[in-house]
């Protein structure tokens, strides 16, 4: 609704009002343009508050036409404004409500929202939406704990990973946050696959590692210790045991900023870079048998992300084993060399469906081609997974002739 009756020009020009002629002024009631100026502007002369308020102050004002109303900050809003506020547990925190908390923030309702950090009933039920603590999970009331007895949702029936508050937020919210994220419509029909890449590539390890699910059976010992993940870093923010006078408000919405900076990089990535590959690899995978009978090496005329791709096409496709690709050719436009690189097991494997020939491993340059016969050799990894040639038709060479090796 706008207000288009003449407003004063600056405040200094605004008369004072009495608060208690503010106090009876609910949103529901229509104001006049100049009445919400002078609650503005006594505000304004009565308190001093945070810049942080200075936005949501703005916010309002700009809803009603008042030309030329300039109100400098900081002041506090009218007692009829009430900021939103996100709730979670206090003491220490987690790696999946820092991501829980991030990703409400990206929507428009909560990017301004407080973050309270309780273990109170009593402020918990006043939480417009609340995660990882109060002990219900009500999607309708807008509570997401997990920790509650009972608790069995998982992110789909091809799913048996419980969720964990970060997991709740981005099922019921994730859409939503990705499309805000790139500024998509609902409709983009790359939306859903977004959105269940980030799922399955970035918040199912969260969710894993809150419910003390391990990467791999029990029985193994892992060769190393891997404390760089998200959830080792969120947890080095808490205060040592030794620290003291530590602003935990301060080190959670630090985490908060961590995770939600790799979680939007994260879904930058694949709608623009990831998901575009696919169409490159497709167009490789269909004129494979170009270059070989079984189609068992691949060119790609442009460098892109392929492994993943790759492999989801050949069971979409149901491609034979023994027609599987077993390299995949691509120039390195860093070096404006060819590349070959063997094919993994899986996407995640370090192991390959067949390495490049055992005698060229840790062979370079001309002591290369010697041993292959083929001009251009550069080098060939020691494990065999990847080499290269100075040319496109080098690389080609070098795959056919592994092909009979």
């Amino acid at each position: 609704m706008a207000f288009h009756q003449q407003a004063p020009t600056a405040v200094q020009d605004i008369p004072t009002v009495p608060d208690k002629d503010l106090a009876c002024c609910p949103p529901s009631k229509v104001m006049s343009a100049t009445k919400v100026a002078f609650a503005l502007n006594n505000c304004f002369r009565s308190v001093r508050q945070s810049r942080s308020r200075w936005s949501n102050a703005r916010a309002i004002l700009s809803t009603y036409s008042l030309p030329n109303v300039s109100l400098p900050f900081p002041f506090l809003l009218p007692r009829f404004y009430s900021q939103k506020t996100i709730t979670t547990h206090s003491g220490s925190f987690h790696a999946d409500e820092s991501l829980a908390v991030s990703m409400l923030k990206v929507l428009p309702e909560y990017a301004n929202a407080e973050v309270v950090r309780t273990r109170d009933p009593a402020v918990i039920a006043k939480g417009d939406i609340v995660v990882d603590v109060g002990g219900e999970y009500v999607p309708e009331t807008l509570r997401f704990d997990h920790h509650q007895r009972g608790f069995k949702e998982t992110f789909g029936p091809d799913y048996d990973i419980l969720l964990s508050s970060a997991g709740l937020v981005y099922k019921h919210f994730g859409r939503r946050v990705v499309a805000q994220i790139l500024g998509w419509e609902d409709s983009n029909p790359s939306l859903s696959i977004v959105y269940q890449k980030i799922y399955d590539d970035f918040v199912l390890a969260f969710d894993g590692i809150d419910n003390g699910v391990s990467q791999y059976d029990a029985s193994l010992k892992p060769k190393y210790r891997d404390s760089t993940n998200a959830s080792s870093r969120v947890g080095k923010l808490n205060p040592w045991w030794n620290e003291k006078n530590v602003d935990y408000q301060e080190r959670f919405m630090k985490a908060v900023a961590m995770v939600g900076a790799e979680f939007q990089d994260r879904v930058k990535y694949v709608a623009l870079a990831w998901l575009p590959g696919r169409e490159l690899v497709v167009k490789a995978l269909a004129d494979r048998k170009a270059h070989d009978a079984d189609g068992r090496i691949i060119v790609l005329e442009q460098f892109c992300p392929w492994k993943e791709h790759l492999h989801i096409l050949e069971a979409e496709q149901k491609i034979a084993e023994e027609n599987k690709a077993l390299y995949v050719l691509y120039e390195d436009d860093t070096a404006k060399q060819w590349r070959i690189q063997a094919v993994s097991v899986t996407p995640e494997s370090f192991q390959s469906r067949k390495p490049l020939p055992e005698p060229w491993r840790g062979i370079r340059d001309q002591a290369l081609s010697d041993l292959t016969g083929i001009p251009g050799g550069v080098f060939v990894h020691a494990s065999g997974f990847i080499g290269g040639n100075q040319t496109k038709e080098g690389a080609m060479r070098m795959a056919q002739s592994a092909l009979t090796m």
